[in-house]
């Protein structure tokens, strides 16, 4: 019985893996708000060497799925994994939902707020809940994301 339950385990495992959904695979709300509390007080000690960091692998501001983004007025992407240089306003999720201008009108400094949209949890096409704390620091509009 045991090999049979540790052999179940090991097909699960292995089917699942690639869909991202192994408990441990994704950041929690706890950890996305302390991920972005720490960009906060990055942004505010040095802007510049903030966003080098956010934007490296190894600077210190990713783990598993979250990650630090910050945009500017414009809705410019300064800081993200792979999309620096989108147009933060102008996206929407896959209803349609423009997230990203959201995201602008609710930031606010020393504030955080949430936003909730539909994005597909990382190697998945399938689009699920996804909340993000958003926040204003200077002129930027920061946030870390998690999936729920």
């Amino acid at each position: 019985m045991k090999h049979l339950v540790t052999g179940v385990a090991v097909v699960l495992a292995l089917f699942l893996a690639p869909c991202g959904v192994l408990a441990g695979d994704l950041g929690t709300a706890d950890e996305a708000r302390a991920m972005l509390d720490r960009a906060v007080a990055a942004l505010k000690q040095d802007k510049d060497a903030a966003i080098a960091k956010f934007n490296r692998p190894d600077g210190g501001f990713r783990d598993r799925d979250l990650y630090v983004f910050c945009a500017t007025p414009d809705g410019n992407t300064v800081a993200h994994p792979t999309h620096v240089g989108t147009n933060l306003k102008q996206l929407k999720d896959k209803r349609g939902m423009p997230f990203g201008a959201e995201m602008f009108e609710v930031a606010e400094e020393g504030k955080v707020r949430e936003v909730t949209y539909m994005w597909p949890k990382p190697g998945g096409d399938e689009p699920v809940e996804k909340v993000t704390y958003v926040t204003r620091v200077a002129d930027l509009v920061c946030g870390v994301g998690y999936y729920k």
